[in-house]
């Protein structure tokens, strides 16, 4: 199935802080290509418990994010799927 016109792959760098023992999310930076989002993420990883880079779909029309795929992790990230 091919993405339609309303649907744009973007990438997203997600570094994680961990306070009490547990995960949390700091702020989500974008960037411009896997390559670049490659490199932000390997950049930030000294400073973090964990970064990761994803590919993402977004919904041009309602901004919602879906099908995220893992481009590179540092350290420890939560998991995509929450049970």
């Amino acid at each position: 199935m091919s993405a339609d016109s309303r649907s744009a792959e973007k990438f997203i760098i997600m570094p994680y802080r961990k306070a009490k023992g547990k995960l949390s999310a700091a702020e989500m930076r974008p960037a411009s290509s896997e390559a670049g989002a490659i490199k932000i993420a390997t950049s930030m990883a000294e400073r973090y418990a964990g970064v990761a880079a994803y590919a993402v779909q977004v919904d041009e029309e309602s901004g919602d994010m879906n099908a995220p795929r893992l481009l590179v992790q540092f350290g420890e990230i939560p998991s995509l799927t929450e049970d």
